[in-house]
């Protein structure tokens, strides 16, 4: 008689005879860091991405429409809370899109609030509004570099009338008009560098709203 041979016990054996190279101690600390990572990645995401949205965002300086009170490639940290829980005030420094241009931002001071009218005569600026029916001149000590313009106008709902401090190189709403809130991205909340000067809500000059 012939003994017939157990392949299948054979075929077992032996594969429980090899050692397991798919789960060494080595490749579970890898897959283990791996997923660790990807948790850190994950979680890293879930923080950013809405504080870079809805907080905060970093904003370079270009160019010196702002001289002396910011100048080219300072480093700010923008606020884009706030103006979503109040309107933008008076002397405020704030960043926004460019309206005919979206893809760029611009940074410049709120001069005029919505529905007021603004009258400029030489290098004063004079408001109009409810609480100064008769007008009332801004203080612009903090200007050096002053322009000379004569003219006026009258705001509409949600318009802003924005300004550089440096009054003869800026291109603002005395070029392409009246800034809409929607542009708004937020205020200057931290000058990060250079280090020299780091301080918060640079440039904000308290004036009559």
């Amino acid at each position: 008689m012939i003994e017939e041979k157990n392949d299948s016990t054979i075929t077992v054996d032996a594969i429980h005879a090899q050692p397991d190279l798919t789960h060494t101690p080595e490749a579970s600390k890898n897959k283990s860091s791996f997923i660790e990572l990807l948790k850190f990645a994950v979680i890293a995401a879930l923080i950013v991405v809405p504080i870079r949205t809805f907080i905060a965002q970093p904003f370079i300086v270009s160019g010196n429409s702002m001289v002396p009170t910011f100048h080219d490639q300072e480093y700010l940290i923008v606020d884009e809370l706030s103006y979503h829980l109040r309107d933008p005030h008076r002397g405020e420094v704030i960043v926004f899109k460019y309206p005919n241009d979206t893809k760029k931002y611009f940074i410049k001071r709120v001069i005029g609030l919505p529905e007021e009218t603004l009258k400029f005569k030489g290098s004063s600026i004079t408001v109009f509004n409810k609480e100064n029916p008769k007008g009332l001149e801004l203080d612009q000590s903090y200007i050096e570099n002053k322009s000379s313009d004569t003219f006026e106008i009258t705001l509409k709902a949600d318009q802003y009338f924005v300004m550089g401090d440096n009054r003869v190189a800026s291109s603002d709403s005395r070029a392409w008009g009246p800034l809409d809130r929607d542009y708004m991205v937020g205020r200057a909340l931290i000058r990060v560098l250079p280090f020299s000067k780091i301080n918060y809500l640079p440039g904000d000059h308290t004036l009559p709203q």
